[in-house]
C-alpha cells in the first residue's frame, strides 16, 4: 500500500474530482452500453467505411473480430515520427493474424519545439496539443472501431492524443511508441558547442557539425525531454505495453512489440475477453502514479501544464500542489540529461524503467492496484520484454541497477525529492526544476532586468549589459499573450553568466522545456501578464527572489505590486507563420495552472 502522503494526495483527488469523474464516466458507461459501434450505422455507411480497405473489405463487412483504429503523427521531417511509416502495415498484418482488421482512422499534426525554438511557430506549439485531440477526436468520430492505437511521441502529442482518447473512452486505448534514436555524441559534448557558439567562441559551422552528430537518425531526441518523459508516462500509467518506450526503432524487437500492441487493442476490446476501456485505465491513481515517475526521472517541466489538462479530459481535477506535495516524498532515482551525463538509451541499458518501478512500488510510494491495457497491477510493469522465435515474450526484469551513476535504488537516491517544486508567493504561483540545478543555485536574491520577449534578452548580453547578478524576467510569455513558447533558447546565455560566477535566476510567464537545465528557472507563472499578474509591474532593479527550498516566489521592493500594469505591444505576435489562424486559441485559453487548454 503507497505511504501516507500518496494516499492523502489521491483521496484528495478524488474528492475534488467526484462530481466531474462521475458524470464522464456515465457518459462512458453509456457509450460501451450501446455495443460495437459499426454495428448501428447503415450498410451505406459501412460500404463507405470499408471501400478502401482492399482486402480487409470483405472482413470488415461480415466478421466481428474487430477492427482497430489507428490514430498517427506520422511525417518524415520529424526523426521520431518517420519510424510510423511503416506502423499502419505492420498493425493490419498483426489485426488479420488473430481475424481482426486494422485501418488508419486519420492522421494529426506533429510538430517539433526542437525546430521552432527561438522561431514564431513556436508560438503555435502549446495551441497544436488541443488541435491533435481534436484532429484525434475526427478520425475516431466515424464510429467504425472496436479499439484504437495512438501513435505519437513528442511534446504535444501524446498529450493531445491522451486528451482525445479520454473523449471516446469507451475505446480501448494501447499507445505504440517508436523509441529513441540510437546514441550520438554526448548531449553534455553538444550543449558545451552550443554554449561556446553563444559566447562567440565556436563558428556557426562547428555548431552545425556538432547538432548533426547529436540528432543523427530516426527516433526520439536521446536527452530526457518532453518526448522521452512523456514515454515514461504512458508506461507508469498503464497505456504502453510493459517495456516499450525505449526500444530504438527498426529493430526486431520494436516491430515484435508493435504486432504486440496492435494484437492486445483486439484482445481488450469490447469483443474481446479481457474489455479494458481507457476510462478504467486512466483513473486518479494512474495519475497519481503519472506524477511520481515524473518526479522520481526528474522530468519535463511541461507535463505540469499537460497532465493537468488530460485528467480534465477524464473528469479528474490536478493542481500543481499535488505535485508539489508529491514531489517532497519522491525520491530522484534517475540521472538522465539534462539532470547527467547519460541518455535515454543508457538509462535503458542500466535497468531502465522496470527497474524503476519496482523500486518505487518496494518503496510504497505508487498505486499497484490500477488496470492497465497489459492487465490488472502495475507490478505487470517491472518485466521486460525479450524477443524468443520472432514474438515477445515478459521475463522478471533486474533486481539490481547496472549502473548506479545513472539509475538507484530508493533507498539510496540521488537526492531525496523530486526535482520539481510548486512556487508561490508575492508574483503568483509558478513551478522550477532543481534536478539539474546545483544545490548552491537553488536561492537567488537579484535585481530584476525586465524583457518582454528572449530576442531583447539576447541583445543585451551580445551588448554587454549583464556584469552583476540578475533575475532575467521575460514576461508576455503566456498562453494569452502569445501561445507560451518555451525559452530554451536562453539557455545557453544564461548558463554562460552563471558559469562566470554571477547569480542568475529566469522569472517569465512562459515555459522552458524538458530540458530545462542549470539555472534555476521560475516558469508558467500564472496570473500571466497579460491577465494582470503581478509579473506585469515589476521593473528594472525589483530586488526578487527565488526560493526552490521554501518554494517561495517574491518581489521584496516595497510598493512594486501598487504600480499600475505594465503594456506590451503584442500586434508582432498575431501574424506569421500561420499565427494568424490561432487568434481563437489566444482569446479563449486558460490558465497554464489549468492546463492551458482551449477545449
Amino acid at each position: 500500500m503507497p505511504n501516507d502522503t500518496v494516499l492523502r494526495v489521491t483521496e484528495r483527488i478524488i474528492k475534488r474530482s467526484a462530481d466531474t469523474r462521475d458524470a464522464y464516466l456515465a457518459r462512458m458507461r453509456r457509450a460501451a452500453e450501446a455495443g460495437p459501434a459499426r454495428a448501428h450505422l447503415s450498410c451505406s455507411g459501412q460500404a463507405h467505411a470499408y471501400a478502401g480497405a482492399g482486402p480487409d473489405q470483405m472482413a470488415l463487412a461480415t466478421k466481428s473480430a474487430g477492427n482497430i483504429g489507428i490514430i498517427t503523427t506520422y511525417n518524415d521531417m520529424l526523426s521520431a515520427h518517420q519510424p510510423f511509416e511503416r506502423f499502419p502495415e505492420i498493425i493490419r498484418e498483426a489485426a488479420r493474424a488473430v481475424g481482426g482488421t486494422a485501418q488508419v482512422a486519420g492522421g494529426v499534426p506533429a510538430m517539433c519545439d526542437g525546430v521552432t525554438q527561438g522561431t514564431p511557430g513556436m508560438e503555435l506549439s502549446l495551441f497544436s496539443r488541443d488541435i491533435i485531440a481534436m484532429a484525434a477526436g475526427v478520425g475516431l468520430s466515424h464510429n467504425t472501431f472496436d479499439s484504437a492505437v495512438f501513435l505519437g511521441v513528442c511534446d504535444k502529442i501524446v498529450p493531445g492524443l491522451v486528451i482525445a482518447a479520454q473523449a471516446f473512452g469507451h475505446l480501448p486505448a494501447v499507445f505504440l511508441p517508436a523509441g529513441p534514436m540510437t546514441s550520438g555524441i554526448s548531449n553534455d559534448e553538444k550543449a558545451i558547442v552550443r554554449q561556446k557558439f553563444a559566447a562567440g567562441e565556436a563558428t556557426r559551422e562547428e555548431l552545425m557539425a556538432s547538432e548533426m552528430a547529436a540528432y543523427h537518425g530516426p527516433g526520439t531526441c536521446t536527452f530526457y525531454g518532453t518526448a522521452n518523459t512523456n514515454q515514461m508516462l504512458m508506461e507508469f500509467m498503464g497505456l504502453h505495453l510493459p517495456g516499450a518506450s525505449f526500444v530504438n526503432p527498426n529493430t526486431p524487437l520494436r516491430d515484435a512489440l508493435t504486432i504486440a500492441g496492435a494484437q492486445r487493442a483486439l484482445a481488450i476490446s469490447h469483443l474481446g475477453n479481457s474489455y479494458t476501456p481507457v476510462c478504467d485505465v486512466l483513473d486518479e491513481k494512474a495519475y497519481v502514479n503519472g506524477i511520481i515517475g515524473l518526479h522520481a526521472t526528474g522530468g519535463s517541466t511541461n507535463l505540469l501544464i499537460h497532465l493537468v489538462a488530460m485528467a480534465r479530459a477524464g473528469g479528474i481535477v490536478l493542481d500543481w500542489q499535488d505535485f508539489s506535495d508529491l514531489a517532497d516524498v519522491t525520491p530522484l532515482l534517475a540521472r538522465v540529461y539534462p539532470n547527467g551525463l547519460a541518455d535515454v538509451n543508457h538509462f535503458h541499458a542500466a535497468g531502465g524503467l522496470g527497474y524503476m518501478i519496482g523500486q518505487l512500488l518496494s518503496g510504497d510510494l505508487l498505486h499497484n492496484d490500477v488496470k492497465t491495457i497489459a492487465g490488472d497491477g502495475l507490478e505487470r510493469y517491472t518485466q521486460d520484454p525479450k524477443l524468443k522465435d520472432g514474438a515477445v515474450e515478459w521475463v522478471a526484469g533486474p533486481k539490481e541497477t547496472l549502473n548506479d551513476k545513472i539509475l538507484r535504488p530508493v533507498d539510496a537516491p540521488f537526492q531525496p525529492t523530486g526535482g520539481l517544486k510548486r512556487l508561490s508567493g508575492s508574483l503568483g504561483n509558478a513551478v522550477t526544476k532543481v534536478s539539474a540545478v546545483k544545490p548552491e543555485h537553488h536561492i537567488v536574491e537579484a535585481p530584476a532586468r525586465v524583457f518582454h520577449d528572449q530576442e531583447a534578452v539576447k541583445d543585451a548580453y551580445k551588448n554587454g549589459e549583464f556584469s552583476e547578478d540578475v533575475v532575467v524576467v521575460v514576461r508576455f510569455q503566456g498562453p494569452k499573450a502569445n501561445g507560451m513558447p518555451e525559452l530554451h533558447s536562453l539557455t545557453p546565455i544564461l548558463a554562460n553568466l552563471q558559469a562566470r560566477g554571477l547569480k542568475v535566476a529566469l522569472v517569465t510567464d512562459g515555459r522552458m522545456s524538458g530540458a530545462s537545465g542549470k539555472v534555476l528557472s521560475a516558469i508558467h507563472v500564472c496570473p500571466e501578464a497579460l491577465d494582470g499578474g503581478p509579473i506585469s509591474r515589476i521593473q528594472d532593479g525589483d530586488l526578487i527572489r527565488v526560493d526552490a527550498h521554501e518554494g517561495r516566489l517574491e518581489v521584496l521592493t516595497q510598493g512594486a505590486l501598487d504600480r499600475p500594469e505594465a503594456v506590451a505591444d503584442l500586434t508582432g505576435n498575431e501574424y506569421g507563420q500561420g499565427r494568424e489562424l490561432f487568434a481563437t486559441f489566444r482569446r479563449t485559453v486558460g490558465a497554464a495552472d489549468a492546463g492551458a487548454s482551449s477545449i
